[in-house]
């Protein structure tokens, strides 16, 4: 019990801007520190959830309830994964060699390409958020916290692009045979909840296992294998293609409903 606290503290430091109590980052804190991630998202979940009943009861307007639904989680998190999305949009922009694209990823710098997708982002996730028609709590839990379970999945199952970095840290302390078998279980269970929330909810699983197969295609052929930075934009961009998938479907029910009602099938 002592080594799974000490992990899950270890994730929310890691992971979250949230103040926790500070552990050693030995073997014993980071073994299981990933399996513990996908919390983070059930509180980034919990919180996004709490602030839609607050707007829902004070009645605020769609934009406002929009821009906090879309920073909340960079406040949860304090922005961790936007930093390796930032270095991830440079890198692929440069249409460069894998080699020369994880020396982009090295860079500290922020590139023109980067800070263009991040305004992109920003402004995609502000008006997916104020154009939802109906905020689903637990299915958007369900997304954060599915988007954490395949992106360590992936650290623990993907080849790694070097012997350096968090992605080597965080895999090289962990049994990553049983840690993926706990993640790929985990995520699946996630997949099936999101399911059963209905057509919304099954689009949101399509989008994010379809994301993750184009993410591993991704990371071998444009980068020669996983890095920590690559984790962070696949969260990202997961959660975002997870939101317009709910969006789209959502408007797109009644579209579907009617054109069966004005063409019944013939059997």
């Amino acid at each position: 019990m002592k080594t799974l606290l000490r992990s899950v503290a270890a994730a929310f430091s890691m992971f979250s801007a949230l103040p926790v109590p500070q552990v050693e980052w030995n073997e014993t804190s980071m073994r299981w520190m990933l399996a513990a991630f996908p919390l983070v998202g059930l509180v980034a979940g919990g919180a996004c959830w709490a602030w839609q009943l607050l707007c829902g009861a004070l009645t605020l307007p769609d934009i406002l309830r929009g821009a906090g639904l879309c920073l909340l989680p960079v406040l949860v998190t304090g922005g961790v994964h936007l930093d390796g999305y930032a270095d991830t949009c440079d890198a692929l922009a440069s249409h460069a060699s894998p080699q020369r694209r994880q020396e982009i990823l090295k860079d500290p710098r922020l590139g023109a390409f980067a800070a263009i997708r991040l305004c992109c982002y920003f402004l995609a996730s502000l008006a997916l958020w104020t154009a939802l028609p109906r905020y689903d709590g637990p299915a958007v839990l369900l997304s954060f916290c599915l988007s954490r379970a395949l992106s360590g999945w992936a650290v623990a199952a993907f080849p790694l692009a070097r012997n350096s970095g968090l992605a080597h840290t965080f895999a090289a302390a962990a049994d990553r045979r049983r840690l993926g078998a706990f993640l790929a279980a985990l995520s699946a269970l996630l997949v099936l909840a999101l399911c059963l929330r209905g057509p919304a909810g099954t689009a949101m699983a399509a989008a994010a296992l379809g994301w993750f197969l184009y993410y591993r295609r991704i990371t071998r052929v444009s980068f020669g294998g996983l890095s920590g930075d690559l984790a962070g934009w696949f969260l990202q961009t997961a959660e975002l293609w997870m939101l317009a998938a709910a969006c789209a479907t959502q408007y797109l029910q009644p579209l579907t409903v009617y054109v069966f009602q004005q063409n019944p099938p013939l059997f």
